[in-house]
């Protein structure tokens, strides 16, 4: 029997521990799209769940070798959403982590960390922009009716800038922590 759950998930390392407790209550991901999360009943089966941001599409020949590779050593795909894999490996065949030691974990969170940065500076661009054509329309005299939509665009937009800057922060804590890390091991 199916499940679907839909729910916002801005953390993934949360999101991976609720899928996990998702698992012990023999439900396991089949599929995945915006907060939308579907479950299959596999009471018998516990699975370790790992997410990772790919460096490229799903699509794309290292990405692909780079799943391959997984799957040859006993993990699998259990669902794609554009960069995004969400990775399972049997319980019973022991512990799952991808980047095990500080150098790749911090290497992958530089990497989600300018993902994140990205998608905050689009939006930040976007809505002051739009921010801004209200305020010179306001300081020309506002001949031509105001300019409504730009305003609720660019609030918006900002809005949800701000929100890729609160995903940032713990991603932004996790490098300044395995960096202070490195620097004890050295």
């Amino acid at each position: 029997m199916k499940h679907i759950i839909w729910r916002a998930m801005y953390d993934f390392e949360k999101e991976e521990r609720w899928l996990n407790e998702m698992s012990a209550k023999g439900l396991s991901l089949s599929d995945y799209s915006w907060c939308r999360y579907v479950f299959e009943e596999k009471p018998n089966t516990q699975y370790i769940y790992r997410i990772e941001l790919l460096e490229n599409l799903p699509k794309h020949p290292e990405s692909s070798a780079y799943l391959r590779f997984l799957e040859e050593n006993g993990i699998e795909c259990a669902a794609m959403y554009w960069r995004w894999v969400y990775l399972r490996k049997n319980a019973a065949d022991g512990p799952f982590e991808i980047y095990s030691d500080n150098a790749s974990q911090l290497k992958y969170y530089q990497r989600l960390l300018v993902f994140f940065n990205m998608l905050m500076g689009i939006e930040f661009g976007a809505g002051l922009t739009n921010l801004a054509m209200p305020m010179i329309h306001l300081f020309e005299g506002g001949r031509n009716g105001f300019p409504m939509m730009n305003l609720i665009i660019g609030i918006l937009a900002t809005g949800f800038g701000i929100i890729f800057f609160k995903i940032g922060q713990p991603i932004r804590k996790r490098i300044k922590k395995l960096k202070n890390e490195q620097l004890v091991m050295e």
